[in-house]
């Protein structure tokens, strides 16, 4: 079997559900916790279907089929793979980061039944599970703005700032990120570091109810807006790099982005914001958890 020597091209940022691909390679993956039948792994050059990349796997994958003349499969995960010429890795045993030279990044289709090398397959994406990630994709974005607008006067120092203007706290502190149907959970540290760049937490836990009425109150303001949402793309393959854009009336917000999005704020109708505080090891957590009705 001849591995991957191109990148993945996906289709997934322009909103597609569906495309056809040629199968290029398969082959046996046994590392499938709660799955009796032997995964089979399936690279096509095309696809449509979203994975989940081990770096920063905030958006879970698409659910999808594979159909192809006289048999189907329904992908049971879709990872971002890679190879260096004489293995293939997947998820979060790929040792090295995406992009890296020298390696062939792909998207990695995992069924119970894969078909045979050569052939056209096409991939069908379940609209109503991508639109939900999307929806909850957008609205992570979105409510990251706001918090990084509510808590601007707790900065002493200058740092990088958002594309609406306000200190760029979710780039500084985001400890995890998790994408949901209509909704995510971020969470953020409140350490030593944060604070060494300027960041105050005194008073933060008194002050957290009018920190969320805020964050609330700035998402309102923008979904009245009903701005368009567009992905900003360098090119069509796996690695290439990806922006969410969204044009506000505060500014052009820009945000690195390899998820799937809303094409519009006008689908994010009723969403809210909640912010909860703990303490974990000594340090301050801050989780914001989004959800769109």
């Amino acid at each position: 079997m001849t591995l991957p020597t191109e990148s993945t091209t996906v289709t997934y940022p322009t909103g597609t559900m569906m495309a056809t691909g040629t199968v290029i390679h398969v082959e046996q993956e046994m590392r499938r916790e709660g799955i009796d039948s032997p995964v089979q792994v399936v690279i096509l050059d095309v696809t449509p279907c979203h994975p989940v990349d081990a770096g920063w796997p905030d958006q879970p994958s698409d659910r999808a089929l594979l159909e192809w003349n006289g048999g189907e499969a329904k992908v049971i995960d879709c990872v971002v793979g890679a190879t260096d010429g004489e293995k293939l890795y997947l998820g979060a045993d790929v040792p090295v980061r995406k992009g890296t030279e020298g390696w062939v990044f792909v998207v990695a289709h995992l069924v119970t039944t894969a078909p045979p090398e050569g052939i056209v397959v096409t991939v069908r994406v379940d609209e109503k599970y991508r639109k939900g990630l999307s929806i909850g994709h957008t609205a992570c974005h979105l409510a990251s703005l706001a918090l990084n607008a509510a808590l601007a006067g707790r900065w002493s120092k200058e740092i990088s700032v958002d594309g609406v203007g306000s200190p760029n706290f979710d780039d500084q502190a985001n400890d995890s990120s998790r994408i949901r149907e209509q909704g995510s959970v971020d969470t953020y540290r409140l350490g030593k570091s944060l604070r060494k760049k300027g960041f105050s937490t005194e008073g933060f836990a008194e002050d957290l109810p009018t920190i969320e009425a805020t964050v609330n109150e700035s998402l309102t303001a923008w979904i009245a807006q009903k701005a368009a949402v567009r992905i900003e793309r360098e090119g069509d393959l796996l690695t290439d790099r990806r922006y969410w854009v969204c044009e506000l009336d505060e500014g052009e917000a820009r945000i690195p982005c390899g998820g799937t999005h809303a094409s519009t704020l006008g689908d994010l109708k009723g969403i809210r914001a909640s912010l909860s505080l703990k303490e974990v090891e000594g340090t301050l957590v801050l989780t914001m958890e989004t959800s769109v009705a």
